[in-house]
């Protein structure tokens, strides 16, 4: 399966925009559009709601396989359901923030879900966005961009998601929160965050979202001529 091409992998850290951007070039593209990042985070919501020792990665392998998880796209919002629990929102607060690297770092867990991804991905052109995308889940994809951002600017963008969605943060907390996840996802030993060697940066520190997404499918579509 990891032979998958008609991919375009977005990788990069927290808060660089990955989500939105994706699912806008997916749009442009006329692609399938697959939220990896979404995964991780309802494997972490479906661990705590079950009890599960966060720290035992035996526990969170067998949760993870026996995870409910339904995905789906709805207006331009991506519906995750686990089994009779619409968890779309819940997924996106500090709490599981804070609780995904734990997920991250297991083999297993990781195992689980990137054999999910290439399975979505062998349907068609998806545009697929996370950490190991690139790297990992797709090392083959046609198009690999890796997107960042400088830290204060991350931190931002998360404090102002939050707040449109009625939560209450600290702004240096977010920052601390995004510098932590930063170390966790570069240092873990199973598939650490880093920029495919054939991946194109783009930093959109300073950028809109209409140039950063115009900048990936301009880079999308010459892929594809080329092949």
């Amino acid at each position: 399966m990891t032979d998958i091409r008609d991919i375009v992998a977005i990788d990069g850290p927290a808060g660089a925009g990955k989500s939105t951007i994706a699912r806008r070039v997916a749009e442009a593209l006329g692609f399938a559009f697959l939220d990896t990042g979404a995964m991780y985070r309802a494997a972490t919501w479906w661990a705590m709601h079950e009890g599960i020792d966060l720290d035992d990665p035996a526990a969170l392998e067998n949760a993870t396989a026996e995870m409910p998880l339904d995905m789906d796209e709805d207006g331009g919002v991506t519906r995750v359901r686990v089994g009779q629990h619409d968890v779309s929102a819940i997924i996106r607060t500090p709490e599981v923030t804070r609780n995904i690297y734990r997920l991250d770092r297991s083999p297993g867990v990781r195992a689980r879900l990137v054999e999910l991804q290439r399975a979505i991905g062998s349907r068609g052109p998806t545009v697929a966005e996370g950490r190991d995308i690139g790297t990992v889940v797709f090392p083959k994809a046609r198009c690999k961009v890796y997107l960042d951002a400088s830290i204060e600017e991350r931190a931002r963008r998360r404090a102002e998601d939050f707040t449109r969605k009625g939560i209450a943060v600290d702004i240096a907390e977010v920052r601390e929160d995004i510098r932590a996840r930063d170390e966790k996802d570069m240092t873990r030993v199973v598939a650490p965050l880093r920029r495919a060697d054939d991946a194109h940066v783009i930093d959109t520190t300073h950028m809109t979202p209409d140039e950063a997404v115009g900048a990936i499918v301009a880079l999308a579509r010459a892929a594809w001529n080329a092949s």
